[in-house]
């Protein structure tokens, strides 16, 4: 059994609980912006859509329901741009983590093969290539790689940790490098509707592919939106190629979204007014953090998307953690993302807006 586990680095989160216990000695209690784990309500909408689809007694579908695959279908061209979807096009899946971590192996991937993704990234990138056997490498700019054993290729934007927004010029040139090459793009837009100081553009959107999604799919998530990531919603869009043989090898695996999440994720895409107010609570937390960091003697690099701020003191990211842990405040080291981050620190938006005020208040 040790075999799979023995391929996975140690759970970095695990190192931070000595500073977790710090904070939560802090008179005024903890203020954990560590983890991006939304804390607002569902909208009663998508909580209505759930418990009237309780009644669920049957096996969903791996595929979804069609009135899910419309909704998804509708949002991606209403909100991204998309043009000429079809339900070949979209796949639901349990949470996106799940995707990332089994991406990889899903596709067939071994020893020989290399995936790519950015210097600083979710980790969940390499823990996908690890349990597949293929090798992995980071980049700064993909055009740079040798495409040579080049599977696939993971762009990030907005980035997490760094909240860095590729532009479109740039997705343009990527998508058409990967596919002079024959590399599989798979992007994860999972925070593009959390836009701040630049308008996230996704790879399906026809002036990056041409009005084609041959060796393309975008990866989108209703955790941070809609705060559904106790319901594990997620879904893929793109080339129906690499979607279609996804499919058929996730019916086989039982990888299933529950009917009732199903309902509740049609009336999440159907609906923009939830996004817009949660977004509002996210800028006003962002704002009233950024300047509290930075009259603390912080310098925010990126950030211009995203539920984080990207901040430093110029120190060993641990240093910074310590000292913020001592203030009560708990936040992400750098280096969880890469040995590029070891001097930053990942700061989350997702915290009450008394947390936050506490924290502005310690700052």
């Amino acid at each position: 059994m040790s075999a799979v586990s023995d391929r996975l680095p140690d759970f970095p989160w695990d190192k931070l609980e000595p500073y977790k216990k710090t904070a939560a000695a802090h008179p005024g209690g903890i203020v954990d912006l560590s983890v991006g784990t939304p804390v607002d309500p569902v909208p009663e909408l998508i909580q209505k859509a759930l418990i009237d689809a309780a009644d669920s007694p049957g096996y969903p579908t791996v595929w979804g329901t069609p009135a899910l695959r419309d909704a998804i279908t509708g949002w991606l061209e209403r909100r991204l741009g998309a043009r000429d979807l079809t339900h070949r096009h979209v796949l639901p899946v349990v949470g996106s983590k799940e995707l990332v971590a089994w991406l990889p192996t899903q596709l067939g991937l071994g020893p020989g093969d290399t995936v790519a993704y950015p210097r600083l990234a979710y980790p969940t990138y390499e823990v996908g290539a690890r349990l597949a056997r293929a090798a992995y490498e980071v980049y700064d700019d993909p055009r740079d790689l040798d495409p040579a054993n080049l599977k696939l290729l993971w762009l990030n934007s907005p980035s997490n940790p760094t909240g860095r927004v590729l532009a479109k010029e740039d997705l343009t040139s990527i998508v058409a490098w990967a596919r002079a090459h024959g590399v599989l793009v798979v992007s994860d837009e999972c925070y593009l509707e959390l836009g701040w100081e630049a308008d996230p553009v996704s790879v399906l959107h026809p002036d990056v592919n041409g009005g084609s999604y041959d060796g393309i799919v975008a990866v989108h998530s209703l955790s941070k939106r809609s705060n559904l990531a106790g319901y594990r919603a997620a879904f893929v869009a793109g080339d129906p190629a690499v979607l279609g043989p996804l499919l058929e090898i996730r019916k086989h695996g039982g990888m299933m979204t529950s009917a009732p999440t199903q309902a509740a994720v049609v009336a999440a895409l159907g609906d923009d007014a939830h996004v817009h107010e949660q977004r509002e609570r996210y800028a006003a937390r962002r704002a009233a953090l950024r300047t509290a960091l930075l009259g603390h003697g912080f310098r925010i690099e990126h950030s211009e998307a995203s539920l984080y701020l990207w901040a430093t003191r110029d120190e060993s990211c641990w240093d910074t953690v310590a000292h913020l842990a001592g203030l009560g405040i708990l936040v992400a080291p750098g280096d969880f993302y890469g040995e590029a981050g070891e001097n930053f620190v990942r700061v989350a938006l997702t915290a009450t807006d008394e947390r936050i005020r506490a924290a502005v208040g310690r700052l």
